[in-house]
């Protein structure tokens, strides 16, 4: 006889979207609390330090942006054996991923651990399957992690390679944008196949600079997370390449616009060394020259060595 698994505590930081998508995963083996700085209708007030003192698990489910100094409020409350799982993405105003942001808060006094991959909400909640990477350097925090959504309908890999699956999953957004823009301009599935390959080389490369390793990003958190963000209907970032390429301006937001931004403002890394990436940001900078960029970037790469 199978021995019943034990119900943690798990509080969710962040009522959006993916908030919605892990309480549909875990509402039924486990103790869940909900708390959002917003006002919601249907989700009472609720003492934040308080439930965050009672914890096993807390899943951080908002943008990077507000991390850091969401962690700072919580870091005195919280018990040793609580795991911090983030499924925050982008970089904050510092140019910080969010790997960068738990090592500074916590100075590796608390467990933590980061969930990328395909995992889009309205398919989990519709329960679809999800597909996820854990970054950890714990095999232990794996295993807890692992045991927490047992019997769900997301399958957890792990990877050591934190460096990599935070800069995969941030840089994603940017060639997502892309794809919008190329089917939009009617170029077709072989250019989007090219985008693909493209997208990957310069991925690997970049991983190779910032420290991570060059085959991450051809896992679920890169090459993954990235399919699903460039194809799937309803994309915010595949919308914004759309938007590009009829040179619209209005709304021109979201995680890999501002990951443009801290990383040209930041020197990070230096982007023009990467066509494709370079065509979204020239492309973000004068939405009204898309189709001529990108048209530009495919005859360059027609040229023979």
């Amino acid at each position: 006889m199978e021995k019943k698994q034990k119900a943690s505590h798990v509080l969710i930081v962040g009522y959006g979207e993916m908030g919605h998508a892990m309480k549909f995963l875990l509402r039924d083996r486990h103790h869940l609390s909900i708390y959002d700085s917003r006002q919601i209708e249907g989700l009472p007030p609720v003492d934040l330090e308080l439930l965050a003192a009672s914890a096993d698990f807390i899943l951080f489910c908002i943008p990077s942006q507000p991390l850091g100094e969401m962690l700072e409020r919580l870091s005195p409350h919280l018990q040793q054996h609580t795991i911090c799982l983030s499924i925050s993405k982008g970089l904050d105003d510092l140019g910080r991923p969010p790997a960068l942001i738990y090592e500074q808060v916590f100075h590796a006094g608390q467990r933590y651990c980061l969930l990328y991959g395909p995992m889009i909400s309205e398919e989990i909640r519709a329960g679809r399957y999800g597909f996820a990477e854990l970054g950890c350097s714990d095999i232990a925090v794996f295993d807890e992690v692992q045991a927490l959504y047992r019997g769900s309908a997301l399958g957890i890999r792990k990877s050591d390679d934190i460096i990599g699956i935070s800069w995969s999953v941030i840089l994603k957004n940017v060639y997502a944008i892309a794809f919008g823009a190329s089917d939009a301009l009617g170029l077709g599935d072989n250019v989007r196949g090219f985008l693909a390959v493209t997208a990957m080389e310069e991925l690997s490369s970049i991983m190779a600079h910032m420290g991570g390793r060059a085959a991450t990003p051809l896992r679920l958190a890169g090459l993954g997370d990235l399919i699903t963000t460039a194809t799937s209907v309803g994309s915010h970032h595949h919308e914004l390449g759309i938007k590009l390429a009829r040179g619209q301006t209005d709304d021109i937001s979201g995680e890999g616009i501002h990951t443009l931004a801290m990383v040209a403002k930041h020197c990070l890394f230096n982007y023009r060394l990467y066509a494709l990436f370079s065509l979204v940001s020239d492309m973000v900078k004068t939405p009204a020259e898309t189709e001529k960029l990108f048209r530009n970037f495919i005859a360059g790469s027609l040229q023979h060595p």
